[in-house]
């Protein structure tokens, strides 16, 4: 049982699912009118993150065959929960994410609704398509901020934060198919790396990349946050990027690459407490 436990952890990628419950709470933080985080915008963060781990498990599901190459050691494709097990924990987490969002208002339960089926057609269809599948991950990435804003009815102050995950996280998905551009040709998925090369997919995150620095910019510039915001946008947020960029160009390996990927996960972290503290 112990085992099995660790094994459904791992699954759900507790980090990244934690990540998601902290992006709710921040969300909901700063569009709230007294900047206070309240009950509903907890349940909403739960709600989310049973919604993530539901969508991290049905992508497993469909990625077995290409896990078997890129990561054998995953939970299913290794063989150490059954289908049948990943199913049923799929259908109870997504359930229990829609019933809390339910009990929040209708807002919540659309997006919430919205983002099962963005999560479970990404992993059937649109992952295959090129750029679409990453564009895909980087909405609902979004939808997380948005999420949190409709917990206080207030989502306009969560656009900027929303598009800022959305730009960091469609950058990190380019380079986790470059990761990935072993496994996803032995099984016929043609993803940007695939199609167009890693040069040109190198060339192609340099422009979101830049395109994403110059926008951390615009919250401070028209005084939307204050000062520590921009202090921690340009002495870490951007810092990294620009590291990020350099080494992604002299180093393609895939243990590079996989470092990189953290490293933009992490650096996810750090502009969230930026908008935080600069609320």
């Amino acid at each position: 049982m112990y085992k099995k436990i660790l094994l459904i952890i791992k699954i759900v990628r507790p980090l990244n699912v934690l990540i998601v419950f902290l992006t709710v709470l921040v969300a909901g933080f700063i569009c709230s009118e007294n900047n206070e985080i309240i009950l509903d915008t907890v349940l909403t963060g739960i709600s989310a993150s049973f919604i993530a781990a539901a969508g991290y498990v049905i992508n497993d599901y469909f990625d077995i065959k290409i896990d078997k190459v890129n990561r054998p050691e995953r939970p299913l494709a290794s063989g150490k929960i059954s289908i049948k097990s990943a199913i049923i924990f799929y259908y109870i987490t997504s359930l229990i994410g829609l019933s809390l969002a339910l009990k929040i208002n209708k807002t919540v339960f659309f997006i919430a609704v919205v983002t099962v089926i963005l999560l479970f057609t990404y992993s059937f269809k649109f992952k295959s398509i090129t750029l679409l599948g990453n564009l895909s991950v980087a909405v609902i990435t979004g939808l997380t901020f948005i999420y949190g804003g409709a917990s206080v009815s207030n989502i306009s102050f969560a656009i900027i934060p929303a598009l800022f995950a959305l730009l960091i996280n469609f950058i990190r998905e380019i380079v986790k198919d470059m990761e990935d551009v072993e496994g996803d040709i032995k099984n016929g998925i043609k993803t940007f790396p695939y199609r167009f090369g890693f040069s040109f997919a190198k060339n192609f995150i340099l422009l979101v990349t830049i395109i994403l620095i110059l926008f951390t910019c615009y919250p401070f510039i028209f005084k939307l946050y204050k000062i520590e915001y921009f202090i921690i946008v340009m002495s870490i947020v951007n810092p990294i990027l620009v590291y990020f960029l350099v080494s992604i160009y002299k180093n393609d390996s895939l243990a590079n690459l996989n470092k990189l990927s953290f490293i933009l996960k992490l650096n996810m972290v750090f502009g969230l407490s930026a908008i935080y503290l600069g609320k």
